[in-house]
């Protein structure tokens, strides 16, 4: 290893770990203030319930225990004999206080939009207004706060709507062809500082999993988010947004959307996404809002196995900003559609329809492996933002289906190996790439658990 390739990853590693600065320890469960034992059964490979019950909710004597609980300590959902399922609609967090599913245990989404409506009719209907639904568990202002496991939070935004013949996820298909979807989402999360996810299982969410917003410190631990990667539309897995010190670490995520969405419409930085493995999705993006900047974000030890996208920063000219000091280490991807996807015009806004101009620069990818081909989109938004990037041992393996598109870049190769060289409009090339082993990623894809 020659001096500037060592100095390089000195370099690396001394941005990375600026970035890593809330160097989080593996979360605990609290103590329990109360415990409620489920009264429903899951029936159908505890997939959903019975229709008889779906109209005995659980949210009351939920609320009531998350409203009683002592800071620092949980309410707890128990499995008990052969019932070990509760039917919820929105439930608020509250300060310090923890709601935990425990083994066993499955909290299921109410399957009636008048439970979640914050306007009358405004729920499960496609209109131009949208945001008519409130979540099924929602947070604002709640500090220290958590939702944990090891149980699981079911959506069920496959099933039918109470006397419908629609599901949440039909509604968000509907919505294709105009309109906004009135769906709830699992967890929405509004200034809730110092929140954590640890070792939950999220499935099946009418919209996103999880949002985060205008929060300080967010720690996702060991969350398994599984819902089908087809026919699920917008079910992204987690956003962050307009946040800082944001870690997401040790999770499985196979989705109908972006596993990892990082939203900045206001400022982001700060962030560590590591140790995960992502499957079907559309992959570990920034975007599309970028307005608010978005900036000292480490990527590592990521596989990424059949998703639609893998590394993507994405925003057009009505929503960009920049993003810059972004560095992925240690990245394996297969059997995906897009491997690498810098898209500065997101939904082919056009380069002429806004004022909010991206601009990605300062992008360094280090140790990445791209198996099975795809398309490597290298796209600046035009000459004076222009895209900049550092390939240092970015090995993409040989491949009929491998093609590469680039346009407005200024690109490094090197100084690891970088076994290919784009081409396009407005497109410059330098450095000097050398030898180096391509990460081997052994180990790296492993099944769903």
């Amino acid at each position: 290893m020659g001096p500037y390739r060592s100095a390089l990853i000195l370099a690396a590693l001394a941005a990375a770990q600026a970035q890593d600065t809330r160097h989080v320890a593996e979360p605990s469960f609290p103590a329990a203030c109360t415990e409620l034992s489920a009264a429903l059964s899951a029936i159908d490979g505890n997939k959903t319930l019975a229709e008889v019950d779906e109209t005995r909710l659980d949210t009351a004597r939920i609320q009531k225990a998350l409203d009683a609980c002592p800071k620092g300590q949980a309410v707890v959902l128990k499995a008990e004999g052969g019932h070990n399922a509760f039917l919820t609609g929105p439930l608020e967090l509250r300060p310090g206080v923890t709601l935990r599913v425990d083994a066993g245990a499955i909290l299921f989404g109410s399957r009636d939009p008048k439970v979640y409506e914050i306007r009358p009719g405004s729920c499960g209907l496609v209109d131009d207004r949208g945001r008519g639904c409130r979540p099924m568990i929602s947070g604002d202002g709640a500090a220290d706060s958590g939702v944990m496991g090891p149980g699981t939070i079911d959506g069920r935004g496959w099933a039918k709507l109470l006397a419908r013949d629609v599901s949440w996820w039909d509604l968000a298909e509907q919505a294709r062809k105009g309109g906004a979807q009135n769906v709830p989402r699992i967890l929405v999360l509004n200034r809730c500082n110092n929140f954590t996810l640890y070792r939950l299982t999220l499935r099946n969410s009418p919209n996103f999993h999880v949002y985060y917003g205008n929060g300080d410190g967010f720690t996702a631990w060991g969350v398994v988010i599984d819902t089908p990667g087809k026919g699920a539309r917008n079910t992204d897995g987690i956003d962050p947004g307009s946040s800082t010190n944001i870690t997401i670490t040790h999770c499985y995520i196979h989705t109908g959307d972006d596993q990892v969405a990082i939203k900045a419409g206001g400022h982001v930085g700060h962030m560590t996404i590591a140790h995960n493995h992502f499957y079907t999705g559309h992959g570990m993006s920034i975007g599309s809002e970028t307005y608010g900047g978005a900036e000292a974000i480490l990527v590592e030890d990521l596989s990424i196995d059949g998703a639609d996208n893998g590394i993507r920063i994405k925003s057009n000219a009505t929503r960009g900003g920049l993003v810059h000091n972004i560095v992925y280490r240690d990245v394996c991807i297969r059997d995906t559609r897009n491997p690498i996807y810098m898209d500065s015009d997101y939904e082919h806004a056009g380069k002429t329809s806004g004022s909010r101009l991206p601009q990605f620069t300062d992008i360094q990818l280090h140790d990445v492996r791209v198996q099975d081909g795809g398309k490597i989109t290298l796209q600046g938004f035009d000459e004076q933002h222009r895209l900049g990037m550092q390939f240092d041992n970015v090995i993409l393996d040989p491949s009929p289906q491998l093609k590469i598109a680039a346009e407005h870049a200024e690109l490094t190769l090197g100084p690891g190996p970088a076994n290919f060289l784009p081409e396009g409009p407005d497109v410059r090339v330098t450095g000097k790439p050398g030898k180096a082993a391509p990460n081997a990623c052994i180990g790296k894809f492993v099944p769903m658990p």
